[in-house]
């Protein structure tokens, strides 16, 4: 019986046992991906569709597994951001904000980093690197420095700034879903440590970069030269992305009392902002208004969500992740501190070397599985520790966030290739000194 499925050894293929098979397949879909030899996204698929041919699941059983909620949620934001982009308002921040510290180097740095936290706590890390990163390589470009700083940064303060909410950061999105904390349980109580880690980061910045990073004043006038304003390509499209955003973020704090859960808010507000852009167009215009909408979302990112959500689900139903979880339990002797702790140093270590996607997707129902164990009190603080591990975690190396692989192939593509043991000499000692703070967040927060 597995999880009030029977499962019989005749159903799986050659009378397997079903845990060994899952978890097989389980390991054979995390090696393949960690050595990227083959796209992430067919990975997943693949490790899906050998969870149902092999008889673990059936397809209903599959689909079952998959969050729609957060499918949702990540379609529809990128459906506002895609429109949003068409303004010209991302690359109009950026320049305006270099300007504002009369394009200094350092102070690009500083501020462009700023920028990028901010935008990744209420975007999403990964579409803001991928808008952000190419208008700070083009002031680079211009002022003459090293731009591996600034890629580094890009890096560093879209993972601290992703982490501060719901929506900032995948696997903040896979946790709400799975648990029903609210964005405003995101934002009162991962924003204040974000706040500071964003802080000493800016420090960092300053103490290691501050020497390095120089130009000459000719160089600052050619930036201080730049027209934000000409930036903006269209006025009316912009307010009107705008206030849909702004509506999408108030319904994320006002749903939470009605019951409307995150995705059906983006989702809604996406439809909204493609109803209001094609009004008045021709049949047409708006079918090419909404098909190139569309052609901007990140299919193969939920499709690997979808599969992954299948394999998972795979070995969860097997019992693998309740072994675990008992594991986990007898491991800290079921104190509730001891295994927040331990589960925030984990997610943070395992995230630094691989993908923390799959990670959580992973420990989700591993950590629900404790619950009847510890109780419902004691799960909030286990599972603010798997968001901050999770998310700070993916600092710790250049493949531990979506975010910080963007960042390395716009690098890539520019002409700066970003090496796996030159990002580590910051990443690194930045992550584990964040994971320091955020140990010390909890037991302050919840354990004193």
């Amino acid at each position: 019986m597995m999880n009030g499925h029977p499962v019989h050894d005749s159903v799986v293929l050659f009378g397997l046992d079903p845990l060994w098979l899952s978890t097989a397949i389980l390991l054979l879909t995390y090696v393949v991906l960690l050595s990227e030899k083959v796209h992430r996204t067919i990975v997943a698929l693949l490790g899906a569709g050998l969870m149902i041919i092999t008889g673990i699941l059936t397809q209903d059983q599959a689909f079952e597994g998959i969050d729609f909620n957060t499918i949702a949620l990540l379609t529809g934001m990128m459906i506002i951001v895609a429109v949003t982009r068409k303004t010209g308002v991302f690359e109009f921040v950026a320049i305006w904000s270099a300007k504002k510290v009369k394009a200094d180097p350092l102070g690009v740095l500083i501020v462009l980093s700023v920028v990028t936290a901010v935008f990744s706590a209420f975007l999403d890390n990964l579409t803001t690197v991928l808008l952000v990163v190419p208008v700070a390589l083009l002031i680079v470009d211009k002022l003459k420095v090293s731009p591996y700083p600034f890629l580094i940064s890009q890096i560093l303060a879209s993972n601290v700034g992703g982490t501060a909410t719901l929506i900032g950061d995948p696997p903040n999105i896979l946790i709400g879903s799975a648990t029903g904390l609210t964005f405003t349980q995101f934002l009162f109580t991962l924003g204040p440590v974000s706040l500071v880690i964003l802080i000493l980061l800016v420090i960092f910045f300053r103490v290691f970069y501050g020497k390095s990073l120089t130009t000459t004043p000719e160089l600052r006038e050619r930036v201080m030269g730049f027209k934000e304003i000409d930036s903006i390509t269209n006025f009316r499209l912009l307010k009107q992305c705008l206030t849909i955003l702004a509506l999408v973020i108030a319904g994320f704090i006002i749903g939470e009392h009605y019951h409307i859960r995150p995705g059906t808010t983006a989702m809604f507000g996406a439809t909204v902002l493609l109803l209001i852009t094609s009004l008045g167009a021709e049949h047409n215009a708006q079918a090419r208004e909404v098909h190139e909408a569309f052609t901007e979302v990140e299919w193969g990112a939920l499709f690997f969500f979808m599969g992954l959500f299948i394999v998972v689900y795979g070995v969860e139903e097997a019992g693998l992740l309740s072994i675990l979880g008992h594991k986990l339990l007898d491991a800290t002797g079921g104190d509730p501190a001891v295994t927040a702790y331990a589960t925030l140093w984990i997610s943070a270590l395992v995230s630094a070397a691989i993908d923390n996607i799959p990670f959580v997707a992973t420990m989700i129902p591993l950590i629900e599985s404790i619950s009847g164990n510890l109780g419902p009190e004691a799960m909030g603080p286990i599972w603010w520790s798997l968001a901050l591990g999770a998310c700070l975690g993916g600092n710790g190396s250049l493949i531990g966030a979506a975010a910080n692989v963007m960042v390395a192939g716009l690098g890539e593509r520019a002409g700066h290739p970003i090496s796996f043991a030159k990002y580590a000499m910051y990443g690194l000692p930045i992550m584990l000194v964040s994971i320091v703070i955020a140990n010390g967040y909890l037991y302050l927060r919840f354990f004193f």
